[in-house]
């Protein structure tokens, strides 16, 4: 094998201003990464401003002579690392991984000191934090703070790849491929299965045209896959890709060329006993089975950014994704918020199923709206953007660019009216219809935007918006929805879902065929 997890149990202990790394000698407490400490499932259950982390590592013999690579995928949220005592890397930002070469820093053989020191000030600094508040209520959750991805290590040739960017380039039958790491020549290689369909060699750094003739399309209904494997020298990755196109005409967003009514629920992201970390792979691909089994072809990832792993399922399962940035609290540090945001969008600019990327929500923490929206269609021409989710609410103000106007109706789904200009109208948030199960809430009470009595009742409601939405999709020319939401999140208890994943409170198959009667009509008429 030729990575190492470093998750499992790590020494902790909460820090001081200014305190001196502590190097050499045993931490009091135990955490389990890479749970939040504010989590269950960290074993310690508790905010901490500042904190650090120890463990010990070994480099295996047959890795000798490589250089080491230590990724940390998510830090929440100023870290700083060190090995043996020397600082070898430093980042501030909650959501993007951070990869730093250790290799200078270790010793000769034998065992190895890992030390990681966080800052954490949730809602009482300027970084983006999302829904994350330090006395949560209502719409507003249980903070996260430390070591909250996976932690691990792999030893790379002196000339390695650090990144392959991919672009699908379906009218020209190709791939535009970007390898970046160390110079060198680049040879790429798609498949289909064992089949090569295409090869193309070049320098790093440089967009080389990868030929995929006849291409097969991604899409929600047929989620196909090529295999990549890309060569540098001695280092050699293996990826994939997905061909697909999305673009906006006449005011309807169209994938691969086709209009197609983009139905999703809002996907929070956050779990009772990991908060921000699910516990496992299986449960963080278990929400997005359950989203296709209710019908939905799209899914909105509400102001958070998941692991590399969410998105490696939603692009096998084939869903649309919407991605958000997750918000500022206060607007004092712009700048950190645009070096989180191209960070969100460099890791994850490769996968096929991000359709649209959101900079700002509601208002929370909005600025230069319209400067935003276009900065991020800079970075990445290949995606629609939405300057402003939820212009109608909450002293948002739309940037009046971009590529969709965005309206949030509760509980909905009302009738945000037609298209003006040559953007999209989109519903971003509607719905919101609760109801408590006992024994499965996080509080033993909660609210809803609309509570519903019993399962049949929150059924047939859901069913008749989705009735609504279908005229007007066909009348108003709405080109998507985005129902509240996924699951219920600690006192909301407006999911499909309980917040434990132990119910799905709907009829399936209802929703299912609701959901389906919307998305399976093209162009329909106006009745």
């Amino acid at each position: 094998m030729r990575w190492r997890s470093l998750n499992g149990t790590w020494q902790f202990a909460a820090a001081k201003p200014g305190e001196a790394v502590p190097t050499g000698r045993d931490l009091a407490e135990r955490i389990v990464v890479p749970y939040p400490v504010e989590s269950q499932l960290s074993g310690i259950g508790r905010h901490e401003d500042r904190m650090w982390y120890r463990r010990t590592f070994e480099v295996p013999r047959s890795w000798s002579g490589e250089r080491l690579l230590l990724h940390l995928d998510a830090i929440d949220w100023d870290a700083t690392i060190y090995v043996n005592g020397k600082q070898v890397g430093a980042h501030k930002g909650g959501y993007g991984r951070i990869t730093v070469d250790v290799t200078d820093a270790l010793k000769r053989g034998g065992s190895q000191e890992l030390v990681v020191g966080v800052t954490d000030p949730t809602d009482s600094g300027q970084q983006p934090i999302g829904k994350q508040r330090l006395d949560p209520s209502g719409i507003w959750y249980t903070a996260v703070s430390g070591i909250w991805q996976t932690v691990w290590m792999e030893p790379v040739a002196q000339q390695h790849i650090d990144r392959v960017d991919t672009v699908p380039d379906v009218a020209g039958k190709a791939l535009r491929v970007t390898v970046q790491g160390s110079a060198g020549t680049a040879v790429i290689v798609a498949k289909d299965g064992h089949k090569v369909v295409g090869t193309v060699s070049g320098p790093v750094g440089t967009e080389l045209r990868l030929p995929v003739p006849n291409p097969k399309l991604w899409s929600p209904d047929k989620p196909f896959l090529y295999d990549l494997t890309v060569r540098v020298k001695q280092d050699e990755i293996k990826s994939y890709f997905g061909m697909r196109t999305i673009t906006l005409e006449n005011n309807r967003m169209l994938l691969n060329g086709r209009p197609v009514f983009q139905m999703g629920p809002l996907d929070q992201g956050f779990w009772p006993d990991g908060i921000y970390t699910a516990p496992t792979d299986e449960a963080l691909k278990y929400d997005l089975v359950q989203t296709k089994k209710l019908g939905f072809n799209t899914v909105r990832k509400h102001t958070k950014v998941e692991s590399d792993r969410w998105y490696y399922h939603a692009d096998k399962l084939g869903l649309l994704v919407w991605q958000d940035m997750p918000a500022m609290f206060k607007t004092g540090d712009k700048p950190q918020f645009e070096t989180e945001l191209r960070e969100l969008v460099d890791q994850h600019r490769s996968s096929p199923s991000i359709i649209m990327w959101v900079p700002f929500n509601e208002g929370w923490g909005q600025y230069d709206q319209a400067r935003i929206a276009d900065l991020v269609k800079s970075w990445d021409p290949s995606r629609l953007v939405d300057n402003m989710s939820g212009v109608n609410c909450c002293g948002a103000q739309d940037g009046g660019n971009g590529d969709v106007q965005d309206f949030h109706i509760y509980p909905g789904p009302g009738t945000p009216g037609k298209p003006t200009g040559t953007r999209a109208v989109v519903i971003g948030e509607y719905g919101g219809l609760g109801l408590p199960l006992i024994g499965h809430t996080w509080s033993g009470g909660g609210w809803g935007y609309a509570v519903e009595p019993d399962p049949e009742a929150l059924t047939s409601r859901y069913v008749d918006m989705a009735k609504a939405l279908q005229k007007l999709h066909a009348c108003d020319q709405l080109s998507a929805a985005i129902y509240t939401q996924t699951t219920d999140v600690e006192t909301e208890l407006n999911g499909l879902m309980t917040y434990d994943r132990a119910v799905t409170k709907t009829d399936v198959a209802r929703v299912h065929d609701a959901n389906k009667a919307l998305t399976d009509q093209i162009s329909p008429a106006c009745a």
